[in-house]
């Protein structure tokens, strides 16, 4: 059973013990709004209290065209947009992106800080990458920066068993975030579970691996923000011998604590 911990109360919990995700808190598409939640349906599994999301051979581009190719299967907390063919929506692909189908307002967990903590491990090869981070409603478009708690590409892993973590904050279009971001190399092998978490208040998020304290960001978001959860892969990063490659992002849970 799942307790509060160093003097903080336990506000949420996912543990994936279910078969199903819960609709009242999780949409299994990655950003639809861009494209359409019919291509961009996360290809997932549970199972051993285990979310389990992948990118097998033959799932499609996310978005061809006008965006460098990528395959990703994720899922978010949020979701909402302005009609179609407007710009309002989170995180835009590009510059000039313009919404192809209108998504209605979704809020699942969408804390404004505490201490949020996630359990995961990967397999991903040097064309793939994981992370976990959170963005902004955008119900306006100033409320739009992201925190970013752990994201790392396949190319940062090294036989010595260490990986590149990325951490920090992007603005967006919030003027009052300050772009912070940066990568930190971890003795960590990827491919064992490991916690990350992040510890947010109104003047700063300090970030952390396996309890152990990485870096610190100043002045983040204090606004109510949305999960994502997600794998990529990047076909144009082939080196012609990997197609068959299947990238997995495996989550034991996902906690919230006051």
């Amino acid at each position: 059973m799942v307790t509060d911990i160093g003097g903080r109360r336990l506000t949420f919990s996912e543990e994936f013990d279910n078969h199903e995700l819960d609709p009242a808190v999780w949409s299994p598409h990655y950003l639809p709004a861009w494209s359409s939640r019919a291509h961009t349906a996360a290809t997932y599994r549970i199972s051993d209290s285990c979310l389990h999301l992948s990118i097998p051979p033959e799932q499609p581009l996310w978005l061809a065209g006008e965006h460098s190719a990528l395959r990703v299967s994720g899922i978010q907390s949020g979701n909402g947009s302005g009609a179609v063919g407007s710009t309002l929506g989170q995180q835009p692909p590009f510059d000039g992106a313009v919404v192809r189908e209108h998504q209605p307002e979704f809020r699942g967990w969408t804390p404004a800080g505490g201490y949020l903590e996630i359990r995961m491990r990967a397999t991903v090869s040097p064309r793939s990458m994981f992370a976990w981070w959170m963005v902004g409603l955008e119900d306006v478009p100033e409320r739009s920066a992201e925190i970013c708690v752990a994201e790392i590409f396949g190319d940062t892993i090294t036989s010595s068993t260490s990986a590149a973590v990325g951490t920090g904050l992007h603005p967006f279009r919030d003027p009052s975030v300050v772009d912070d971001f940066t990568t930190t190399v971890l003795p960590i092998d990827v491919s064992d579970f490991h916690d990350y978490a992040v510890e947010w208040t109104p003047d700063a998020v300090e970030f952390y691996v396996d309890g152990t304290f990485v870096r610190r960001c100043i002045n983040p978001p204090t606004y109510p923000m949305q999960m994502m959860l997600a794998v990529f892969d990047f076909p144009e990063r082939s080196n012609g011998a990997d197609d068959d490659l299947v990238p997995e992002m495996v989550v034991d849970h996902l906690r919230g604590y006051a």
